[in-house]
């Protein structure tokens, strides 16, 4: 359907000519030759964009404008005026006006302002659908879960999500420690504003302080040109700090500046920038430990644990499983395109009898690889891998389970039990490590690949 426009001016062949001239564009054009009439057709109807005169008879078109905004506040429009004043811009655009044009009219540059006008209008539209879908994904009613353990975080992050305070998540990898810093994020004050998640083990030492710092031109070789730090892209948001502790002692140092004193100094620069940010950090490492140790700053901890939340194992939410199990079901079976419905009994017992290393992301990886390979409508024992089947109950894994809950252990199991069945991403992805981490442990614990990776 053409988009309609509504044209608001005193003079009866202004509005005719461009009347003409936009219909000709393929738009479809109102006119009016008051403000009141103006209103009133915009009472009637919706219009992608109203084109006005700022000197009408009556009501005059700043007055249109403001009174267009409160019936609906993204109403675009465009400001029409006789005199070249840069007041009469400034206060029209100060109201909230689009842009302005002055008369006489231009067909040319008319019709480039309308086109340019109207694709603002689509782009907010479009971040309008994309922030209600956000709001959606995020809202803590989606976060699936039942068990007496989850409704407690659950009640916690609903409690602190628009408070200032850092928060520190801890949990085994695949617990779902960036979504519920999503959630936060994204039902706080800050939501309208930057959620930037940064994987600490992922990038380099190297080039870590120049992504969250940025750097001037000439700091270091290959710096051919100033660039802003993730920070400061952040600013007014939240940064998500995820493995937090395999950031080197150095970085730490300076992290902790940038979270006491809420300013970025970029590498090589000798100013810094204010920011404001809230940071959310997880971990899967004892960070008490890693203090006792000398492996993190005991201050810097401080810093990011005011509020501290601990997520629960799969493994302890056996309520929650089959719940989970058929919400990722029917996600895949709708992206994949396949007919799939429902899980069998059986396949439950066995999700039931297995103590999920890798948490709700194994899960969600084993029902894909499921979903993908079902021929029927029911995902049966067959379409899991061998190594899920033969797994021990809950029962005779109970004895085991102070020895076999070891973030460490757990990571060398799946690593044994995937390598090959999976592609080293595959398996990197599933335990929420790099590829480089996977290769390190690997070559550790002296695990090669059959086929010689």
């Amino acid at each position: 359907m053409p988009e309609n426009i509504l044209i608001i001016d005193d003079e009866e062949t202004l509005r005719e000519s461009m009347g003409r001239l936009l219909t000709r564009e393929g738009y479809s054009v109102t006119t009016a030759g008051t403000g009141e009439e103006g209103l009133r057709r915009l009472a009637e109807n919706s219009y992608g964009l109203v084109i006005t005169d700022i000197f009408l008879p009556g009501m005059d078109g700043i007055e249109v404008l403001r009174k267009a905004h409160e019936r609906n506040p993204g109403q675009i429009v465009i400001i029409m005026t006789a005199f070249a004043s840069v007041e009469t811009a400034v206060e029209a655009l100060r109201a909230g006006a689009q842009d302005y044009i002055m008369k006489p009219i231009i067909h040319e540059e008319i019709k480039l302002l309308v086109k340019s006008a109207l694709r603002q209008r689509s782009l907010q539209s479009e971040n309008l659908l994309l922030r209600k879908q956000i709001d959606k994904e995020y809202d803590f009613s989606h976060i699936i879960g039942t068990c007496p353990k989850v409704k407690k975080i659950l009640d916690e992050v609903t409690r602190i999500a628009d408070a200032r305070s850092n928060v520190l998540l801890v949990g085994e990898t695949g617990t779902g420690k960036e979504l519920i810093a999503r959630a936060i994020h994204y039902n706080s004050f800050r939501k309208d504003k930057p959620f930037l998640p940064i994987n600490c083990s992922a990038i380099p030492d190297t080039l870590l302080e120049s992504e969250l710092f940025g750097h001037v031109k000439g700091a270091f070789t290959g710096a051919v040109s100033a660039k802003k730090g993730l920070f400061e892209e952040a600013n007014g948001g939240t940064v998500f700090m995820d493995e937090i502790g395999e950031m080197s002692m150095a970085l730490q140092s300076k992290l902790l500046r940038v979270i006491e004193d809420q300013e970025v100094r970029p590498v090589g620069g000798t100013q810094s920038t204010r920011v404001n940010l809230r940071f959310i950090a997880a971990t899967n490492r004892d960070l008490p430990a890693a203090i006792r140790n000398g492996a993190f700053r005991e201050d810097l901890y401080y810093r990011i644990n005011p509020i501290n939340l601990s997520l629960t194992p799969l493994r302890e939410r056996q309520e929650d499983i089959p719940l989970l199990a058929r919400h990722f079901l029917e996600k895949f079976a709708s992206e994949l395109g396949k007919p799939v419905k429902s899980l069998s009994e059986s396949c439950i017992s066995i999700f039931l009898d297995y103590a999920w290393p890798g948490n709700i992301r194994e899960l969600k990886n084993i029902v894909e690889r499921a979903v993908l390979l079902s021929d029927t409508g029911t995902i049966a024992p067959e379409d899991l891998p061998e190594n899920l089947k033969r797994r021990v109950t809950p029962s005779a894994a109970a004895g085991d389970v102070e020895r076999a809950l070891s973030i460490e252990e757990y990571t060398k199991s799946v690593i044994l039990r995937y390598e090959d069945k999976m592609s080293e991403q595959k398996i990197a992805d599933l335990l929420g490590i790099t590829r480089k981490s996977l290769w390190e442990k690997r070559k550790k614990w002296g695990i090669r690949r059959k086929n010689g990776g």
